[in-house]
C-alpha cells in the first residue's frame, strides 16, 4: 500500500525562542515608534508631554534597552552633556546660554548610535523630544525624560 503523500512545509520551522524574541522585538520596536510619535504631536513644546504618560513610556522602554544590551557608558558622553547643561541652567536661570548646546547633544547621540547599535533606540528618542525644547520648561521635561528611562535601564539591571 502507497504512503501517503505529506506536504511539505511551507518555511523552516521556528523555535519558541525566536518566536519570542520576534514578538519582543515588534513590540519594543512599537514602543520607540510610541514615544516618538507622542513627542512628534507635542504643539507646544515637551513640557506638553503628559508626566504619566512620560513616566509609563520610560518604564516600557528602559527595559527595552536593557534587551539591546546598552551601557550607560557607551551614552556617557550625551549623560554628561545634559548633566553639566542642567547645572549651567540651575546657576544661570537663562535658557537662552544653553540652547545652542541643548540642539548640539544630537550629533552626540548620531555618534554614540553610529558606534554602537544599541545605542540607536535611545537617539531616536532623545533627537525627538530634543527638537521639542524651546524653553527651560522643556528642558526640565527632557532631563525629566532622560533620567526616568536610565532609571528604568538600571532597575532593569542595565549597566
Amino acid at each position: 500500500m502507497p504512503e501517503p503523500i505529506k506536504p511539505k512545509p511551507s518555511s523552516p520551522p521556528v523555535n519558541s525562542r525566536q518566536l519570542i524574541t520576534q514578538a519582543n522585538t515588534s513590540k519594543t520596536q512599537n514602543i520607540v515608534e510610541q514615544i516618538v510619535k507622542t513627542i512628534d504631536g507635542l504643539t507646544e513644546g515637551l513640557q506638553k508631554y503628559p508626566i504619566r504618560d512620560l513616566v509609563k513610556h520610560a518604564e516600557e522602554f528602559g527595559p527595552y534597552l536593557k534587551q539591546q544590551r546598552l551601557e550607560t557608558n557607551q551614552v556617557r558622553k550625551f549623560l554628561d552633556a545634559v548633566n553639566r547643561l542642567k547645572a549651567d541652567l540651575t546657576e544661570t536661570g537663562e535658557f537662552s546660554k544653553i540652547e545652542t548646546e541643548i540642539v548640539l547633544l544630537k550629533p552626540k547621540l548620531a555618534y554614540a548610535a553610529a558606534r554602537q547599535k544599541a545605542a540607536k533606540p535611545l537617539g531616536e528618542v532623545m533627537s525627538a523630544a530634543i527638537d521639542k525644547v524651546y524653553s527651560k520648561e522643556d528642558f526640565e521635561r527632557l532631563v525629566q525624560l532622560l533620567e526616568s528611562i536610565i532609571a528604568y535601564h538600571k532597575a532593569e539591571g542595565g549597566k
